[in-house]
């Protein structure tokens, strides 16, 4: 059996063909296409079980923590609409507690004592374990968060990083001309990273830029404004925490600033609404899949799922809970290509053949055939409305070439 179609449109299903594997496989897979008896790490005559990678404690366990939810709202799904050929999903977990070598202990185990045929990771702290786990040609899906992803045929994302040049066009089209970049402080980390959004910038067409440290605790929004409001900006991009980010504009709006916009690179979170909402009333911010205020049938699936099958997240609109998802959804698609018996190095090519990957309406189409890291380079910005206690939708698409479509 297919992995059943859910009532929005694939977009890969007609242009992809789907690679049967026959290695290790019984003829019990053929003719009723009733799933088969396999032999490939993970896959028993009735289940397929992946591993799952992602802090459950540590430093990022906390923003993170809407990650598992994803998880198992799409495995939920899944296993509602009848499994993969057949075979139910299941999944064991371990903690990386944000650590490179606690993951590589954690992938490790997973792997080679659990058995499971491949991973769903949001870890940021893999990087001690990519090449053991390219070497074993083992499938993995998560977000690109390190670069070190790029180049790795085993290892699917459906974002590497986001082209700066898109915040440029959303600032520009918003009549901004004169940008203060507002950094958290001056490693070498950040200035690198504000250098980047400052080219953005001036590939848009902006070429009147300035960055302005502030850390909170150290620094005065206050004097930090002052400077902003000497600068003659008309608009802000923060490449900073939300909260601080907050305070900056708070300051900006007393010291008499005009802002035609303002952007942070972070913080699509209801759960910011509550503390600093009014503080970010108007402030912009990238959404690297479709806004949930933009609602539709993929929005509403991905709803109803996180409320049936992970109940406990008692706020289904949570970023991570969504890359999950969609990282999810990906590591399946995966499954399905692969066939009613299914192999790792066939899930690797058959899903490394997909050129329009959507995760069925949710993000931009992705070629997956592309994997050497190359920019994300059309996304959807949200805006916090002008009380400060709700993000609407302000731009579903905007491209780093000037397009909307």
């Amino acid at each position: 059996m297919r992995l059943p179609k859910p009532r929005a449109p694939l977009g890969v299903a007609s242009a992809v063909l789907v690679v049967v594997a026959v290695t290790g496989c019984s003829s019990a897979s053929t003719g009723s296409g009733a799933a088969g008896a396999c032999d490939s790490p993970g896959v028993t005559q009735g289940q397929v079980t992946l591993g799952f990678v992602y802090p459950d404690t540590g430093a990022s366990s906390s923003a993170l923590s809407s990650a598992r939810a994803g998880l198992a709202a799409r495995i939920g799904l899944a296993n509602e609409e009848g499994g993969v050929h057949g075979r139910r999903i299941a999944y064991e977990w371990r903690d990386d507690a944000g650590s490179g070598s606690v993951a590589a202990t954690a992938t490790e185990e997973l792997i080679d004592h659990e058995k499971v045929f491949g991973l769903v990771t949001a870890s940021a702290a893999l990087g001690d374990s990519m090449d053991r786990l390219t070497q074993q040609g083992v499938p993995v899906t998560g977000v690109a968060v390190e670069p070190s992803w790029a180049g790795r045929e085993n290892m699917f994302s459906f974002v590497y990083s986001a082209s700066p040049v898109v915040v440029g066009r959303y600032i520009r089209a918003a009549r901004g001309t004169r940008v203060a970049i507002i950094t958290g402080d001056q490693s070498e980390v950040s200035s690198g990273l504000t250098g980047e959004y400052a080219q953005g910038l001036k590939a848009a067409g902006i070429s009147t830029v300035q960055a302005f440290p502030y850390v909170a605790g150290i620094g005065d929004p206050d004097q930090v404004a002052g400077k902003i409001a000497d600068f003659g900006a008309d608009a802000l991009l923060g490449i900073t925490a939300p909260d601080d980010f907050a305070k900056i504009v708070q300051a900006t709006r007393i010291a008499g600033a005009h802002l035609a916009v303002s952007v942070v690179l972070t913080g699509y979170d209801r759960g910011l609404l509550s503390s600093i909402g009014p503080a970010l009333a108007g402030v912009s911010m990238p959404v690297f899949f479709r806004p949930f205020e933009a609602g539709g049938l993929a929005i509403q699936r991905y709803k109803d799922a996180m409320s049936r099958y992970a109940p406990e997240s008692t706020n289904t609109d949570q970023q991570f809970a969504m890359f999950t998802y969609i990282n999810t959804d990906l590591f399946l698609r995966g499954l399905d290509l692969a066939g009613p018996c299914p192999i790792r190095d066939d899930f690797i090519k058959a899903l490394r053949g997909v050129p329009n990957y959507d995760a069925d309406g949710l993000i931009a189409p992705v070629d997956l055939r592309d994997y050497s890291g190359k920019p994300l380079s059309c996304y959807a910005f949200v805006q916090v409305n002008p009380t400060g206690t709700a993000f609407a939708t302000a731009r579903e698409r905007v491209c780093a070439d000037g397009s909307t479509s």
